[in-house]
């Protein structure tokens, strides 16, 4: 399935026990163990006052090997955390945010674990999958039960935030999972060519569940917005139909890169631990 989604900086959230789909206790047990022995520690580094930390696993969605980023504040030493999952853009791997964003110091102050999957699966030799930029090894996410397993979360404080494609995305998670209290912000909202179940403006359209608390940063000299590819509009419209409260804030002189990125971390990682720490 072929899709753009290019952008705007946003947040979702997602609250719920991403391990309620395994049966039965024991089950959990096994998985977990299987999960941990497959963890490999690819770099450590000490980072306001936590450790950020890329990891390698063995993934059993995508059957290779697949690495992410994982910051552990200070206070993941003593208690366990909640968790922000940051979803990248096209062609990112999980090092674009982790050293381009500066979201450390906010993470270590609010006492938030924020996870960074690469994008996509990576050498699988997939046929035509370096044909587009935006397509095969530039396009893919998966990855909870791995984090819950490995470090001290706390399974029902999870949240999902994202830029461009990943933006798209966190928003899809809020509004695919209503009564999760879901929280997005920090996206680029798109024109989409997929089926109404992945395109946000369409899942509002539809959207019937618990109020929803939507933060959006959009630069106002991205150039994909100028080329008529991220469409706000169109979800603004209908979030206003639907009385689904959203901050949109256009903000001018800011393209779609990290320097846009760095320069609204801050408030996105506020606004989830608005409720996230609650």
């Amino acid at each position: 399935v072929r899709f753009w989604t290019l952008g705007t900086l946003w947040t979702a959230r997602y609250v719920g026990n991403v391990t309620d789909q395994l049966s039965t206790p024991f089950n959990q047990k096994l998985r977990f163990n299987k999960i941990r022995m497959s963890l490999t520690q690819v770099s450590s580094n000490k980072c306001a006052g936590g450790f950020q930390k890329v990891f390698e696993h063995e993934s059993t969605e995508l059957k290779c090997k697949m690495k992410f980023a994982v910051y552990l504040p200070p206070k993941a030493e003593t208690d366990k955390c909640p968790v922000m999952y940051w979803l990248s853009g096209l062609t990112c791997t999980e090092q674009n945010f982790i050293t381009k964003a500066g979201s450390q110091i906010a993470a270590a102050e609010h006492g938030i674990i924020i996870v960074a999957p690469d994008t996509s699966p990576r050498g699988c030799n997939i046929e035509g999958e370096d044909e587009n930029w935006d397509f095969g090894t530039g396009a893919g996410f998966y990855l909870p039960e791995l984090i819950n397993a490995n470090f001290p979360t706390d399974p029902a404080r999870i949240s999902v935030s994202g830029h461009s494609m990943g933006g798209h995305g966190a928003l899809i998670c809020a509004l695919k999972n209503p009564g999760k209290r879901c929280l997005r912000s920090l996206p680029s909202v798109t024109r989409c060519s997929v089926p109404g179940a992945y395109d946000a403006t369409v899942l509002a359209a539809s959207y019937s569940g618990p109020q929803l608390d939507v933060l959006i940063d959009q630069g106002r000299d991205d150039q994909f917005l100028s080329a008529s590819q991220l469409l706000p509009d169109n979800l603004i419209a209908v979030c206003s139909e639907k009385k689904i409260p959203v901050v949109f804030r256009l903000q001018p002189g800011y393209d779609h890169s990290y320097f846009f990125i760095y320069s609204f971390i801050n408030d996105h990682i506020k606004h989830h631990a608005k409720f996230l720490n609650a």
